[in-house]
């Protein structure tokens, strides 16, 4: 049983990375250094909770931010959802890895949560930026690294809420596409 819940905490991580890549690396590393919920001590992926690593996402956080004019070009958003879903699978492992030496199936997990929320996020921000002016569609970062932080924080303490929150992610990007299809529909019908 404890080995399913490490693995649901992990994917719940996971699917927060795929939202924002680094405030839930920051929230792991922080949660695991005070030991509450998660502790990397002791496995391969010790370093996650690491002064020098967590200086490392935090700079690299700060420069997303300062920069983020520059990360909303498709080829940076690719970038950022590659990391996320890196990132996803590190920590997703190293959950597992908290209480089992079998941490590969972390990987597994963490990959496919972070790539489906990463998807789902993509498709509905840039659905929802058509729609927005200048200054509504700046504060839409604000807006998701809040939800990563507080889908990370719930999925540590109570780790089946990943289980809703996947459904949440499939849910969402079935309708993104659904929409898509619908758009092209009527012109279809103009043949």
């Amino acid at each position: 049983m404890h080995y399913v819940l490490d693995i649901l905490q992990g994917a719940g991580l996971a699917l927060a990375c795929g939202i924002n890549p680094f405030l839930p690396v920051l929230l792991a590393g922080a949660l695991a250094s005070a030991r509450v919920g998660i502790d990397f001590r002791g496995t391969p992926f010790a370093f996650l909770e690491d002064g020098w690593f967590l200086l490392a996402v935090t700079v690299a956080f700060v420069a997303s931010v300062l920069l983020r004019a520059r990360f909303e070009t498709p080829a940076a958003r690719a970038a950022l959802g590659g990391l996320g879903i890196g990132f996803g699978a590190l920590i997703a492992a190293a959950c597992v890895a908290d209480r089992s030496h079998v941490w590969w199936p972390g990987l597994i997990a963490g990959v496919a949560c972070a790539a489906i929320a990463g998807a789902a996020t993509n498709q509905l921000l840039t659905r929802t930026r058509r729609r927005l002016d200048r200054q509504a569609a700046a504060a839409l970062p604000v807006y998701t690294a809040g939800i990563s932080l507080v889908e990370g924080v719930l999925t540590v303490l109570v780790p089946p809420l990943t289980i809703l929150a996947l459904a949440f992610f499939a849910w969402l990007t079935a309708a993104g596409r659904r929409r898509e299809g619908e758009k092209y529909a009527g012109l279809r019908i103009l043949r």
